[in-house]
């Protein structure tokens, strides 16, 4: 699977240890950085990841920043991405079975590097359900199918 990686500062750390994790399981890595510690602005990071994923570039991307709260907010604004902020690793798999996510965003400064290869471990080999999701996911990606339930 081809899966692009970017962080920001918070998230430098634990990225370089998902990069390393994906590459010993047989995926393609692209790295996008951040690649130090210094200080940048998480949605250059998030918008590029994104944006690959929903042109189909690659398969999936994983974000990491601080909380992964900005980088979830930021790759969802892009069309087509379903990005989740996963803290567990059920979170990670039905975001995947019901919501056929694909970008994750991962909090640096929430979860430990051990938590964090679970949570990617499942939520890459997690499928995705298919059936009632799919008119869900139009919902969400079609504004004219935006209804009011009232």
């Amino acid at each position: 699977m081809k899966i692009m990686l970017g962080a920001d500062h918070a998230g430098y750390e634990l990225k370089e240890k998902i990069a390393e994790h994906l590459r010993r399981a047989g995926h393609e890595v692209r790295d996008i950085g951040t690649h130090s510690l210094d200080s940048v602005d998480y949605p250059d990071y998030a918008f590029s990841v994104a944006r690959a994923v929903a042109k189909g570039t690659v398969d999936r991307g994983i974000l990491v920043c601080g909380s992964g709260i900005g980088m979830s907010m930021a790759a969802n604004r892009i069309p087509g991405v379903r990005a989740v902020l996963a803290s567990e690793p059920y979170a990670a798999k039905m975001s995947r079975r019901h919501n056929d996510s694909n970008v994750l965003c991962l909090g640096g400064r929430f979860i430990g590097p051990d938590l964090a290869m679970e949570i990617v471990t499942v939520w890459l080999a997690e499928p995705f359900e298919g059936g009632r999701h799919c008119r869900r996911l139009e919902l969400l990606d079609n504004p004219s199918f935006w209804r009011n339930p009232q």
